[in-house]
């Protein structure tokens, strides 16, 4: 855990308190009849964390999804219950020292138990990564059928809901929604697509006023008294690709507040995309956390 407030946080343990499981960058923590959940300022590329963490990121994460599940409340149910700065009746996290719940509060969220669908939910509006790949070969995304002459980074004629598998370990792999119905139930794939589609599409046209394009995204969902909630991360950098707006022009990959700055310098490098992951300079660092920063102030119009 780090001492000083800008020292990005890699590992967290909190005394007394069980941790069921470590993320790529989340850590989460049992709390009885609830979880708390951690955002650190680890950052992975290529499936491989890097060794040193990029300052404030998990804080970013955190503060947008807390934005976009108070903006979507009535749209889709949400599993979140309390940010850990609202401790009252969590006497697991009122003992804590002072100078821990400091550091907790603005990067944790305090959630219900939902127990999460075993697909992830991924919506794409315009053309990018392993869609992009795809259509190239088979003018297909997920084995939807599109029209000839797109280019890279296009904008689709309408979002289209691609699920994947989840992957314990490399990469998530892209199914059809048949397949997803098979895993889930067809009732839940189908609320799952559909909501998915709503949020989305609602959020890429408040996003676009904020001068972001959200080229993809995806959501994750899960279920609790029978009930399908929308889990974990939000339309964070992390979960969606965020293009700066105005230096959108298709045909070509595009600048972004997400990782692909970090992606970029990665692929410069004579590194082999297996662990460990090279250290990363002084100025990667600190412009990956700016875009964080940047993503978080434009969409919210506040600053962390």
């Amino acid at each position: 855990m780090a001492n000083a407030m800008n020292e990005p946080i890699l590992q967290l343990d909190i005394p007394g308190i069980k941790k069921l499981r470590s993320g790529k960058v989340r850590e989460i923590f049992d709390l009885g009849d609830r979880l708390l959940m951690v955002a650190t300022d680890r950052i992975s590329a290529f499936d491989v964390i890097m060794p040193n963490g990029i300052p404030r990121k998990g804080e970013v994460l955190t503060q947008i999804s807390f934005f976009w599940f108070d903006r979507f409340a009535s749209l889709a149910p949400n599993h979140l219950l309390a940010g850990a700065n609202d401790i009252a009746g969590v006497q697991a996290l009122a003992c804590l020292p002072a100078d821990l719940k400091n550091q907790l509060a603005p990067r944790s969220m305090i959630v219900k138990k939902a127990q999460p669908l075993a697909i992830e939910c991924v919506v794409r509006g315009y053309f990018a990564g392993s869609g992009w790949k795809e259509y190239q070969k088979s003018q297909t995304v997920c084995g939807i059928p599109l029209p000839a002459g797109l280019q890279e980074s296009s904008e689709l004629p309408e979002p289209i809901f691609t699920p994947a598998t989840k992957a314990e370990t490399g990469h998530d792999e892209n199914i059809p929604f048949e397949r997803a119905a098979e895993i889930v139930g067809a009732d839940i794939a189908a609320q799952a697509r559909d909501l998915s589609l709503k949020i989305y599409t609602e959020a890429r046209a408040y996003a676009r006023q904020r001068g972001i394009i959200i080229a993809d995204t995806k959501f994750e969902f899960g279920l609790f008294d029978g009930e399908l909630l929308l889990i974990d991360e939000v339309l964070t950098p992390d979960s969606s690709r965020f293009w700066p707006a105005d230096q959108y022009a298709p045909g070509k990959s595009q600048p972004s507040f997400d990782k692909q700055f970090l992606r970029d310098y990665l692929e410069t490098l004579d590194w082999n995309k297996t662990p460990p992951g090279p250290t990363l300079p002084s100025d990667v660092v600190t412009k990956t956390s700016a875009k964080y920063l940047e993503a978080y102030e434009r969409l919210t119009g506040r600053s962390l």
